[in-house]
């Protein structure tokens, strides 16, 4: 073994609790997120039992791969004997293997797309249309992955993004054409809500005309409407706002990815970014997300950019992004523990960030508190179960008459939010694997809910998507640099009131 020459620089050393991600790890995570996603978009709208035992069990592989990935065990341990062959095959070649996941699966959402038909009000014929140019743009990804990954450049899955997301603007142009007044009371009281804050009225005060559901409330806190109403004032549609939304967010992972390095020098990052942020525009049952106006794309991107400002360190900024996302839906609460317990944003900042959004709600709060506690938290409380939705506590009404308990899917949440707790506490994991117990509380916390849809679903899958983005792959070759290894990620005892 011949030694490094004396003017060689040192190669820096992974910390052994903060593991590269296993390019086999990726390629089942990217199997299970399209199975999944093919499978919510089946469930729209209609309750099956078999669609419920498909989730419980992508939860427990979730599950079992958060665990494992946050687990303090050496880089260089052995694997289980049943995939040691094929991790050190993987590890041999982490590029082809990551390259060629990303490829595949994109291949199989483009047949995923003409096969599964999305629930849709379009004609049949605007229907195909949308359909093939998402398959389009699912191709398009896969054969810049591809043609990346031989050539060992990540421009050509930089060029492919750029068409995708192009495929991806005129098919969601499409569908609102297509589809002008949706028939979902979402669409309804978000429209209404905009026009009612030009004019000055309280969202929580309004009723809504000619809504097929929810007609006296409004169930989000105030910043969905106030950040979505901007496509209703200048393009008459919040969907337009929605599409903007959804490529913001789409950008923030493709940054997530990067590396930092010239655009023509390869890592797999640089790779897995473009093919990440593609996903998320392509993903099975995003022309159902995109026509019915469902909001979830808001949350992934306050949530891509709070992960993009914790890898740029730029805190103050990441607080903003996370505080945006609570001040628009009450469920993104039930994360704060979880990111309390990290030492790279801390229990500080976790407090910081709750008094800010409480600072953004706090003028509808004030004008009518009585009116906000109903819509946002008793009405959802008191709401009634709905058969058709996909979750654990809607399969006990349908197979077996029994409605379960509020203290029983209570104690499954906190029961899930507390190992998360903890095991972020103990392990100080990556911001990948943080991303991961995030989506880990929020699917389980859909499984027990009395309605859970697609768009919930999407979001678990979204984080899933950035949690690819914002995870570090084992270097190329022996000749080229591993990626760098970033502070906000590696300092994982760093305290909590580091300047912000």
């Amino acid at each position: 073994m011949v030694p490094p020459a004396a003017d060689s620089p040192p190669r820096r050393q992974p910390r052994p609790g903060l593991r590269r991600s296993s390019p086999l790890s990726t390629a089942l995570a990217l199997a299970l997120l399209t199975a999944g996603m093919a499978v919510a978009t089946h469930s729209v709208v209609r309750y099956r039992l078999w669609i419920v035992v498909i989730y419980i069990v992508i939860a427990v592989a979730l599950g079992l791969w958060v665990v494992s990935g946050s687990a303090r065990r050496p880089a260089d341990s052995p694997a289980p004997s049943l995939t040691r062959g094929l991790q050190r095959s993987a590890q041999a070649s982490p590029l082809p293997w990551t390259g060629g996941a990303l490829a595949l699966a994109l291949v199989v959402i483009a047949g995923l797309h003409v096969t599964m038909r999305p629930y849709t009000y379009l004609t049949t014929g605007q229907g195909w249309t949308v359909r093939w140019l998402f398959a389009a743009a699912a191709l398009v990804l896969a054969a810049g992955v591809a043609v990346s990954t031989v050539r060992r450049s990540p421009l050509a899955a930089h060029g492919a993004l750029a068409v995708t997301a192009a495929i991806y603007v005129v098919a969601a142009a499409l569908l609102i054409h297509g589809d002008p007044t949706p028939k979902i009371d979402v669409w309804v009281t978000l429209q209404q809500a905009a026009d009612g804050i030009l004019d000055g009225k309280n969202m929580y005060a309004q009723n809504w005309t000619n809504s097929p559901g929810v007609q006296d409330a409004f169930t989000y806190l105030p910043f969905t409407a106030l950040l979505l109403a901007p496509g209703r004032w200048l393009a008459g549609d919040v969907r337009w706002a929605l599409v903007v939304i959804t490529l913001l967010g789409a950008l923030a992972v493709l940054l997530l990815g990067r590396t930092g390095k010239p655009s023509s020098t390869m890592s797999i990052r640089n790779l897995v970014g473009p093919a990440a942020a593609g996903l998320l525009l392509v993903l099975p049952g995003t022309a159902t997300q995109v026509e019915q106006a469902w909001t979830e794309p808001l949350l992934m991107a306050c949530l891509a950019g709070w992960a993009l400002a914790v890898r740029r360190r730029r805190m103050v900024l990441a607080m903003v992004f996370l505080a945006l996302g609570l001040a628009s839906k009450q469920h993104l609460a039930v994360l704060l523990p979880v990111l309390a317990v990290w030492p790279v944003f801390g229990w500080r900042r976790a407090i910081g960030t709750a008094g800010l959004a409480g600072v953004f709600v706090a003028p509808w709060f004030i004008a009518s508190p009585s009116d906000m506690i109903h819509d946002t938290v008793t009405m959802l409380i008191n709401f009634q179960p709905l058969v058709f939705a996909n979750t654990v506590f809607i399969a006990a009404i349908n197979e077996i008459d029994w409605t379960p308990p509020f203290y029983l899917t209570g104690a499954a949440v906190l029961i899930t939010l507390g190992s998360a707790i903890l095991r972020v506490h103990r392990q100080q994991p990556d911001l990948a694997n943080v991303l991961r117990w995030a989506a880990m509380v929020l699917l389980v916390a859909n499984l027990v809910n009395k309605q859970a849809f697609y768009n919930q679903y999407w979001l678990v899958a979204a984080l899933i998507v950035i949690s690819l983005a914002a995870a570090r792959y084992p270097q190329v070759s022996a000749s080229e640099e591993a990626d760098p290894v970033t502070p906000a990620e590696e300092t994982a005892s760093v305290s909590s009131s580091t300047t912000t």
